[in-house]
């Protein structure tokens, strides 16, 4: 479960997120719907522990997403015992990658980032989004879509216990959809907590359990929607 409480995070004198209170359950595909400059990507940063609120809280199983941060680090005490650190994948603002490496290989370099996948791990996620993972062409020629369906794939490469998409389906051809929303469909149903934001009401509405609508930062409205092939039990 991801909670979040009065969540407020300002820089400078402008607030980004205002008093955001939501939960998101496991098994369920949570969508965040607004126009651009609406705190969807943000919200997603907090969630994960890439920014520190300026008030309220978030709980990612229990625990703020800061203190998983430390927990990834290779540094990290192991006197006190903790509960296991869940794993994240996350596609936010655009896959990044290493221009002068294979697709697979750069899988490969981010599953080795704290152990949390396989080579092998990496060589399905790519196969499942319909790429070569044989294909020698280093990802400078991957074209847009490539590009994106190389982020979607180290996003649900593994088991991750939480998958968090930003605008998934930018730059996929039909083909392309069809194969983010199948296996962004796979993540929820065996068991994960699903993230999704996007400016295509279609897609959200096929896929999501719930939606969020923000609006300059603050929740403008909720719906629950009925999914056909609904990812996991309601919460």
């Amino acid at each position: 479960m991801i909670e979040v409480r009065h969540l407020t995070k300002r820089i400078g004198a402008t607030t980004v997120l205002d008093d955001i209170t939501m939960t998101m359950a496991p098994g369920r595909i949570t969508g965040l719907a607004g126009p651009n400059g609406s705190g969807k990507t943000m919200l997603m940063r907090t969630l994960v522990g890439l920014v520190r609120p300026t008030s309220g809280s978030v709980r990612v199983m229990g625990r703020d997403p800061w203190e998983l941060e430390i927990d990834r680090a290779p540094h990290k005490s192991k006197k006190t015992a903790r509960p296991r650190t869940p794993s994240i994948g996350l596609l936010l603002e655009g896959p990044a990658f290493l221009d002068g490496y294979t697709g697979l290989r750069n899988l490969e370099l981010l599953a080795s980032v704290g152990n949390t996948a396989t080579p092998v791990d990496a060589r399905t996620a790519i196969e499942a989004m319909g790429l070569d993972p044989d294909d020698r062409r280093k990802y400078r020629k991957y074209s847009l879509g490539m590009k994106q369906r190389l982020g979607i794939a180290g996003a649900i490469m593994g088991t991750p216990d939480i998958v968090v998409l930003d605008e998934p389906t930018n730059a996929l051809d039909t083909n392309g959809v069809r194969l983010a929303v199948s296996q962004i469909r796979t993540a929820a149903d065996r068991g994960a907590i699903v993230v999704l934001a996007s400016h295509d009401a279609a897609v959200l509405h096929e896929l999501a359990n719930e939606v969020w609508y923000l609006a300059e930062g603050h929740i403008d409205g909720h719906e629950e929607l009925n999914v056909a092939g609904s990812c996991g039990p309601k919460a």
